[in-house]
Order: structure tokens, then C-alpha cells, then sequence
């Protein structure tokens, strides 16, 4: 399964297949339960308060000296991970400190032993670059860095401090007497040279006043002179630029005009152009579309009727063939009835002249007897004798 840490520790991998030991820092590993074991050791900064109480000095003196340390466990070198892993694995953050801070403690009073407690008062910075690079040489070995060191405190319950603050304190005063004894002297000494150079300064300004009174009078008649010509050429040179600004104004009022009817010819011959766009889209693009339309219309007409008049003249062509050919078989068929009648005639002569005649009596009454049938009335006239000499038939016709 995953193990992940975050960049203030380490995690060391150890088992199956972990010869030796994986250690990461800062990162995740994945671990083979029951065979390999995970621990982890923290590379928090640690912060030591280095005390060292009555310590003898090279002249005997005992001082109490208090240091301020930081360390850690430096995670990015593997060698150093790797010490500090034997010498702190299973170790809580308290005992890792403890122990940092006994071998801090023993390197800081050897070096307080061996210095006097002025060169520890007086160069404090020397005192802990020195127990900074024997500690670092030291604490290396167990894989801890030391980051910084700084000397706090320095104390003693003898006075010794105190007697050579007295001491200090007195040399000083003494100084500042004489001192002062001697600023008051060169004080009153530059008192009156000062009031001598004063005096002095004094006429000399008195006369360099006069001369510079003079000369300002006369520079300042050139000067009006000269400030009355300049301030004339400067009103003439002003009233030319107002001038020259007012053109240059007008000119490019009228740059501006010209840009303006510019842009408005450009607007309108843009509008002209998207008009003829609209208007070819909305009208002449859909009457080209129905003209094309109504052309295919009209070939479509064209073609039917076309087909339409073949299909007729076809038509007509097969109907004259038909009708021909019924005219033909018609012929052909009254032909040959007249030709067999003709041959019963001639085989039955008067037998065949009655059958006619009496095939077509009937036709004959009909037409004999169709204007009796639409008289209305008959008038007979008899001439005497009893006989009907003669008879009148009127015939009125009803259309």
C-alpha cells in the first residue's frame, strides 16, 4: 500500500527487498504489508537553549553563558538522512533535541574554557562563529546541520563583569573631564576668533554690499533694458504664434472637416454597396431563382406537350392504321359478300331477287309509310257514280 510524508519528515522503507533501507523525504513509497516495515523520523527545525552555568574562563573566572541554536535533520543529504536514521530512528523530537543539545552544550564550555571573559564580552561574534564551526563538525557526524547559533547571554556571580563596567565607567569620565576641559578651552580660543573673523566679515560685507548695491543698480538698468526689448519682442513673437495657432487651428478644423466627409462618402458607399448586396439577395438573387424556375416550368410544359403530341400523332398514327385496316378487312369481307351474292344470283337468279326484295321491304314500308304516319287528316272526293273519281290528301306536318 502507499505511504506518503510531508516535507517537514522522512519515511525509511526496510524488509523484503530493501537492502538497504529506502528513504524518502518528503514524498510517498509503496510498502508490501508483513514484509517490509515503514518508520519515520521528523526534520522539524529544532530550537535549543544552550545554558552553561560557572564556567571557568582561561583566568579562572567563572561566567554563565546562554546560547540560542537552531538544527535539523538535513533530509536532502542522503548520507546525512542515512546517519541520522541510525543514531535517531524510534527517537521522539524531546530526545533528539536533548541529545543535540548535550554535545552543543560540552563544545560551547570547552570553548568558553579556553577564551578570557573579555575576548567572550567584548567579540561576541567571534565567540559563536567558534562554537558554530566546532558543533557543525561535530553534529555533522550524526546527520544534524546546525543552522544558526547566537550568544544571548553572558553573566557572572563574581561582579567580574561589573568591576570592569566600573572600571570602563571611570576611564571614561575621566576622558569626558578632560574632555570637556579642553573643548572648553578651544571653545573660548574660537570665541574670539570668531569674533575677530566676524568683525572682520562684517566691514567686508558692509563694502561688498556697497559694490554689490552698485553693480545691481547697474545690471538692473541693462537688465530692464534688455527685459523691456525681450518682453516687446516676446509680446510681438506671441501675438505671431496666437496667430500661426489660430491657422494651424482652422487648418486642421478644416483636416478634420475633410476627414468627416471622408468617412461619411466611405459610410455612405459602404451602405450603397451592402444596399446592392441586400438588394441582390432579397430581389435579385429570388427572381433569378422563379425565372429559372418558370424556365423549367415552361421546358417541362414544352416537353409535355411535346411528348403529349407525339404521343397523340402515335396515337392517331396507330388509330388511321387500325381504321385502315378495318376499311380494308370491311372491303375485303363486302367484297366477298358481294361476290358470293353475285354467284347466288347467278346460281338462283330469280330465287335470289325476291330474297333481296323482300330483305329490303321492310326499309321500304318504313320510308313509304313514315309521311302517313305524321298526317293529321285524309280527304277523299268522290266525282259521282259511286266511284271515287278522285281523293286529296292533305298532309300536315307537325315539326
Amino acid at each position: 500500500m502507499f505511504y506518503t510524508c510531508g516535507p517537514n519528515e522522512a519515511m525509511v522503507v526496510s524488509g523484503f527487498c530493501r537492502s538497504p533501507p529506502l528513504m524518502i523525504a518528503g514524498g510517498r513509497v509503496f510498502v508490501v504489508p508483513c514484509v517490509q516495515q515503514i518508520q519515520r523520523i521528523s526534520l522539524n527545525t529544532l530550537t535549543l537553549n544552550v545554558k552553561s552555568d560557572k564556567v571557568y574562563t582561561r583566568h579562572g573566572v567563572p561566567i554563565s553563558v546562554t546560547g540560542i541554536a537552531q538544527m535539523k535533520i538535513q533530509g536532502q543529504n542522503k548520507q546525512m538522512l542515512a546517519a541520522a536514521c541510525q543514531m535517531f530512528m524510534g527517537k521522539s523530537e524531546p530526545e533528539i533535541a536533548q541529545i543535540a543539545l548535550e554535545t552543543l552544550e560540552g563544545h560551547q564550555r570547552a570553548i568558553i574554557a579556553h577564551l578570557t571573559v573579555e575576548e567572550i564580552y567584548k567579540d561576541r561574534k567571534k565567540f559563536s562563529e567558534q562554537v558554530f564551526k566546532v558543533a557543525s563538525s561535530d553534529l555533522v557526524n550524526m546527520g544534524i546541520s546546525v543552522v544558526s547559533y547566537t550568544l544571548k547571554d553572558v553573566h557572572d556571580d563574581q561582579d567580574y563583569l561589573h568591576s570592569l563596567g566600573k572600571a570602563r565607567t571611570a576611564q571614561v569620565q575621566k576622558d569626558a573631564r578632560i574632555g570637556e576641559a579642553q573643548n572648553k578651552r578651544d571653545a573660548v580660543i574660537r570665541e574670539a576668533h570668531a569674533m575677530q573673523v566676524k568683525v572682520s566679515a562684517q566691514y567686508k560685507n558692509e563694502i561688498d554690499m556697497a559694490k554689490a548695491q552698485r553693480d545691481y543698480e547697474l545690471k538692473k538698468a541693462a537688465y530692464d533694458t534688455e527685459v523691456n526689448t525681450k518682453k516687446a519682442e516676446s509680446e510681438m513673437a506671441y501675438q505671431l504664434q496666437v496667430a500661426k495657432t489660430k491657422q494651424r487651428i482652422e487648418e486642421e478644423k478644416m483636416q478634420v472637416q475633410v476627414v468627416e466627409r471622408t468617412q461619411q462618402i466611405t459610410l455612405q458607399e459602404q451602405e450603397i454597396t451592402r444596399r446592392e448586396k441586400e438588394l441582390e439577395a432579397k430581389v435579385k438573387k429570388p427572381a433569378e431563382a422563379e425565372r429559372y424556375r418558370l424556365e423549367k416550368l415552361a421546358e417541362a410544359h414544352r416537353l409535355k406537350l411535346i411528348m403529349e403530341a407525339e404521343a397523340e400523332a402515335e396515337s392517331i398514327r396507330v388509330k388511321g392504321e387500325a381504321e385502315a385496316f378495318a376499311v380494308e378487312a370491311k372491303g375485303r369481307a363486302e367484297a366477298e359478300q358481294m361476290a358470293k351474292k353475285a354467284e347466288a344470283f347467278q346460281e338462283y337468279k330469280d330465287g335470289a331477287m325476291v330474297d333481296m326484295l323482300l330483305e329490303k321491304l321492310p326499309l321500304m314500308v318504313e320510308e313509304i309509310s313514315r309521311p302517313l304516319c305524321q298526317a293529321q287528316k285524309i280527304t277523299m272526293v268522290s266525282s259521282g257514280g259511286g266511284e271515287v273519281g278522285a281523293s286529296k290528301l292533305e298532309t300536315n306536318v307537325t315539326d
